[in-house]
């Protein structure tokens, strides 16, 4: 249900003490790398030479980054996989069976315990999920949540966001009917269902009719975070790269700390403020995000968004909410990347540019500044996404 599901190998330096950041890039060649570093603020840095090449039949670029460790599920072995970059190889550390399923959303739930949430293959019509801890990769628990399946005209679904929240769980979805191979269209309805944890069980459901498409799979691309109040924002994304329902806006919604369903009150509607649907937001703090939205009067189709510098990024104030400003950035291409790191004053943003080149960019967050910083040169096409190591 989205383009660029491209896959990718990585790259890396040798020195990897010191490296405080992980960059996955597309070459222009199809090959693909992961490249560690200490640096985003200034520099070069070609991964062909620099980096690591990983084997993009095994690996892609939704790979879950924590503690210098790299995590994967491996569909041919069905196996989630832990990997650690040891010079310019990617060596398999430990591995979890985990059959029939298509990882959706992942959530560290303190320590090295994590909750995956997927869909059940080949269907992709039941909510399946795994609790384990990484650090000896063996499960705690396992099973289907108790979320209803797709009836009537819908045929499979997805899920957008799971969160805790005072000892149950609030996972976002919605529902799709596959028109042909290549075409679906979605549900008019985000669900959010609550459920008891670690039972799974189901302790209430509710519709919102506003919009579609809760968040996406946030192994590619961030659209959901808890700001320091505990309050939850989550963004429905209709546009035709994700919920296919382009009649309807996209916008950011808003689950209070001590609530368990979408605040009625609260809807930001950000296509009306901007004119175009968006696909991924990044909590700056201070109520302040940054939004990655799409410029529709640049490219033609689906055939061409992940190729097409269309992408603008705009500053939000979501405590008002309102549309601050667009950033002085170079047209950004790419359908989904996890293109923004946040660390203290700094938003490190990159941008894949033909005409100005691939830049991780400087945002200072606490005086509006905007510098270049680290460039990606040589053989890079795209960088894919960008993660903090540890």
């Amino acid at each position: 249900m989205c383009l660029m599901a491209c896959t990718q190998d990585a790259v890396v330096f040798s020195d990897k003490v010191n490296n405080d950041y992980s960059i996955y890039i597309m070459g222009k060649d199809g090959r693909e790398y992961i490249l560690e570093t200490s640096n985003l603020d200034s520099g070069i840095r070609s991964p062909e030479k620099e980096g690591a090449e990983v084997n993009n039949k095994v690996i892609d670029r939704s790979i879950i980054v924590k503690n210098g460790n790299y995590y994967h599920y491996d569909r041919k072995s069905s196996s989630f996989m832990k990997y650690v970059l040891e010079g310019k190889n990617l060596n398999p550390a430990g591995n979890l069976p985990l059959a029939k399923f298509s990882i959706e959303n992942y959530r560290w739930m303190g320590g090295d315990t994590l909750l995956l949430t997927g869909l059940s293959t080949p269907d992709f019509a039941r909510v399946k999920y795994v609790l384990f801890t990484t650090g000896n990769m063996k499960k705690i628990a396992e099973g289907n949540m108790d979320i209803p399946v797709p009836s009537g005209r819908f045929d499979n679904m997805s899920v957008g966001f799971v969160t805790p929240r005072n000892g149950k769980l609030l996972v976002g979805y919605t529902y799709h009917q596959q028109l042909s191979t290549s075409d679906y269209t979605t549900s008019d309805t985000t669900y959010v269902s609550t459920l008891n944890f670690p039972q799974m069980t189901q302790a209430g459901i509710i519709r919102d009719w506003r919009s579609t498409y809760p968040g996406g799979i946030n192994t590619v691309q961030t659209s959901s975070f808890s700001d320091e109040k505990g309050d939850f924002y989550f963004m429905d994304c209709p546009g035709i790269a994700l919920g296919n329902r382009p009649e309807l806006s996209t916008a950011v919604l808003k689950i209070s700390k001590d609530g368990q369903t979408p605040d009625k009150s609260y809807f930001f509607n950000f296509s009306d403020a901007v004119g175009n649907h968006a696909y991924g937001m990044w909590y700056l703090g201070a109520h302040q995000a940054l939004i990655r939205a799409e410029r529709k009067d640049l490219f033609k189709g689906l055939g061409d968004h992940y190729s097409t510098p269309h992408f603008e990024f705009y500053l939000a104030d979501l405590s008002i909410p309102k549309v601050i400003r667009k950033l002085d950035l170079p047209l950004d291409k790419g359908t989904r990347r996890e293109c923004v790191i946040v660390k203290n004053d700094m938003a490190y943003i990159s941008v894949n540019s033909p005409s100005e080149g691939n830049f991780i960019w400087r945002y200072n967050i606490r005086t509006g500044v905007l510098k270049k910083g680290l460039q990606l040169a040589g053989n890079t096409d795209f960088i894919l996404r960008i993660d903090k190591l540890r």
